[in-house]
């Protein structure tokens, strides 16, 4: 399917609140936080199945989450915002196993909480580091 078909979908039923292209290999997707697991089952039922890693970014108030996935030579990145105050959002390691490893660095640096997530468990800092000190937030 064609990612554009992919976006008219997501469109029409609200699941998407923004989108860009850039050139004909680049897309991004804005949804709410809410909406990122059937956005997900839907990309990777539509062939892409290649996460090739989860960014998290301290804008403020809150932190922006992106899910870059591939198919093909195109990359479409998932854009979605949590209150940095309580950022939590639902797993996707139901529906790629792999983002197991990203979603723990993720939590590690920035904090965030991947509900759902079986194992949270230190990935990049040691063991010692001081519990809720985040070293890519912003202070």
């Amino acid at each position: 399917m064609k990612i554009e078909k992919i976006i008219k979908e997501f469109m029409e039923k609200g699941e998407i609140t923004d989108f860009e292209l850039r050139g004909d290999k680049r897309i991004f997707v804005r949804i709410k936080p809410e909406k990122l697991k059937s956005v997900i089952e839907k990309l990777v039922s539509s062939g892409f199945r290649h996460l090739i890693t989860i960014t998290g970014v301290d804008v403020g108030n809150e932190i922006e989450l992106l899910y870059h996935l591939s198919m093909g030579g195109r990359i479409v990145s998932v854009r979605t915002l949590v209150p940095k105050d309580k950022p939590i959002i639902a797993t996707i390691t139901d529906i790629i196993p792999g983002a197991i490893l990203y979603e723990r660095e993720v939590h590690d640096l920035i904090g965030v909480i991947f509900e759902g997530c079986n194992n949270l468990s230190r990935l990049v800092l040691s063991e010692d580091w001081p519990d809720n000190i985040y070293p890519l937030r912003r202070h």
